[in-house]
């Protein structure tokens, strides 16, 4: 249950209709429509950072699902572990990203191993970031990517707390395609 109520498209304010206009938009827009003036700016934002973009959807889903397991947020993890797997990702590498088996067993493309530092150095650490870590990600993605897939975890990390702190529920959907995937609360 979640600790706010979550606005039904009968009860959204006029300034949330548009985004219920295609049908259930599911929690995280729900909770926010308690808020129109920030779901307005905070939909197109997210939207931007998590949508298309010239980092292909695997990489993406590296971070955010890696992101959202160092910081246990359970519904990011359980809708990213079903994005994930549909964007090609294997059950082990899925099962590594989780924290439930070291990621050096299963990744070992340098590429995705230095973007997997990166990702826990910027959403575990504080302060500044070890140079060898910077220098990986910027040798191996160069520095516009470098800059996307940083604001990428700061998206996460932001809807992470948000998602974590007002405890939005993940739908039977992702429940039943989670349990197919072998994968359970």
């Amino acid at each position: 249950m979640s600790r706010v109520k979550l606005i039904n498209a009968e009860e959204a304010p006029l300034l949330a209709r548009p985004f219920y206009a295609s049908g259930d938009p599911g929690p995280i827009v729900a909770a926010l429509a308690q808020v129109p003036e920030l779901l307005d700016v905070a939909m197109p934002f997210i939207g931007a950072t998590l949508g298309p973009s010239f980092i292909p959807l695997r990489p993406k889903e590296l971070v955010i699902l890696r992101t959202s397991a160092v910081l246990q947020c359970r519904y990011c993890v359980e809708v990213h572990t079903v994005v994930a797997s549909e964007a090609g990702l294997t059950a082990d590498e899925l099962v590594a990203l989780r924290e439930e088996r070291p990621l050096a067993e299963v990744f070992d493309r340098p590429d995705e191993l230095a973007l997997l530092q990166w990702v826990d150095a910027l959403a575990l650490g504080r302060g500044p970031i070890a140079d060898p870590i910077a220098d990986a990600v910027r040798g191996h993605w160069g520095e516009p990517a470098m800059v996307e897939l940083t604001v990428l975890v700061g998206t996460t990390m932001m809807l992470n707390r948000l998602c974590t702190g007002l405890e939005l529920p993940t739908s039977p959907e992702t429940l039943t395609r989670l349990a197919e995937l072998g994968f359970s609360r």
